[in-house]
């Protein structure tokens, strides 16, 4: 099976789920587990050294199956940190032993587990279905067992038998998408590529040549290209918005009236944009020139999306406008941090509507 073959599976594999996902993106903030399995393309292997195999050997492999599960922690910004459990198992497809003569025939299968420290990346692009792209790395160590593995040249009497186990430094690449799933909080789908590889393995050979038996250790090493699907829970999603009480009326001479200054976001953003940061600069300059007790920066979402998501998502909103105002010099003491959600649109909607001025942070100086 062609890579080009194995990529193509691997997508339409993915397009029964595409109807079941939301259309936001997640930064994982907390703990989280995942698990995936699909396809294991193993590199052609040799062995060496020559002089044992009488001018060199390699070994091709089936496409055979990978499969990972994981736990780890999302930092909330993207960045996430896990450890990871691997296995992967092939048949031998073919070998050749240039000095055993040709055709000849190979048989048997390898199979490796591994344990792997990753560090990944989310990458919040408001792409559509929420899809969020993610790449990472890891390092860590696998083991490699080599069972009933047997190359036999045109003579059925000359043979080289490769057979038990050993441990390497391992490390890979990681590159995917994630999707989450509407109808479960915390659950998404995911895709992806992997490149893991270890450094080269010691194992046990016998080579037999004319009825004569010599064994030693030979080196193999040991690389694959796999194509995964699975899923991934994010523990502790945010709970259903709490609507906030109105103020009670306080008995006291009026104030000076307060000012209010409002922030717009993109559609499923928590970015500041320049217009943004513009406004957020007025905001700050204006609350040091005048007597200013306290800021309220409150966040505020459309409703397209589940509420849950959307109340979150305006808690995003709102840090990222008050750091932005500390960033410019204004106390984070003095500030009032809340998010509403979708509770309180400027412009009310039906459910699922995308309304740009209710993706909103006000900013109040009283």
């Amino acid at each position: 099976m062609s890579m080009r073959h194995a990529l193509l599976a691997a997508t339409m594999l993915t397009l029964p789920a595409v109807a079941a996902v939301s259309a936001h993106a997640e930064q994982i903030s907390g703990f989280y587990v995942g698990a995936g399995a699909g396809l294991n393309l193993s590199r052609d292997t040799d062995v060496s050294p020559s002089s044992y195999t009488g001018g060199g050997a390699d070994l091709s492999f089936k496409p055979g199956v990978a499969a990972v599960v994981s736990a780890g922690w999302g930092f909330g910004n993207g960045l996430r940190a896990e450890i990871e459990g691997n296995y992967r198992y092939n048949n031998v497809d073919d070998g050749n032993i240039p000095a055993f003569g040709s055709p000849g025939r190979a048989k048997g299968h390898n199979y490796s587990f591994g344990a792997m420290a990753n560090v990944l990346y989310d990458f919040d692009l408001g792409l559509p279905m929420g899809i969020t792209p993610y790449i990472g790395g890891g390092v860590g160590y696998a083991w490699l067992n080599y069972q009933s593995v047997r190359l036999t040249g045109s003579n059925p009497f000359n043979r080289l038998d490769i057979v038990g186990s050993d441990g390497a430094f391992a490390y890979q690449g990681i590159a995917g998408i994630a999707m989450p799933i509407t109808s479960v909080p915390g659950l998404s789908f995911t895709a992806e590529y992997r490149y893991f590889a270890t450094l080269e393995q010691s194992l046990k050979a016998n080579r037999v040549i004319a009825g004569s038996v010599a064994s030693r250790k030979v080196d193999v090493d040991y690389g694959n290209h796999s194509i995964m699907i699975g899923l991934r829970y994010a523990f502790g999603q945010p709970a259903a918005p709490v609507m906030a009480p109105a103020p009670a009326p306080v008995v006291t001479p009026a104030p000076a009236p307060a000012r209010t200054y409002l922030v717009f976001f993109d559609f499923d953003s928590s970015q500041l944009t320049d217009r943004a940061r513009q406004i957020t600069s007025e905001a700050a300059q204006n609350s040091k020139r005048q007597q200013v007790t306290r800021i309220e920066v409150s966040g505020h979402a459309d409703r397209s999306g589940t509420p849950q998501y959307n109340q979150a998502l305006s808690m995003r909103r709102a840090n990222a406008v008050a750091a932005e105002l500390e960033r410019l010099g204004v106390s984070r003491s003095s500030m009032s941090i809340q998010a509403f959600g979708e509770s309180r649109p400027l412009v009310p909607t039906a459910d699922g509507v995308r309304e740009p001025q209710n993706r909103r942070v006000e900013i109040v100086l009283r």
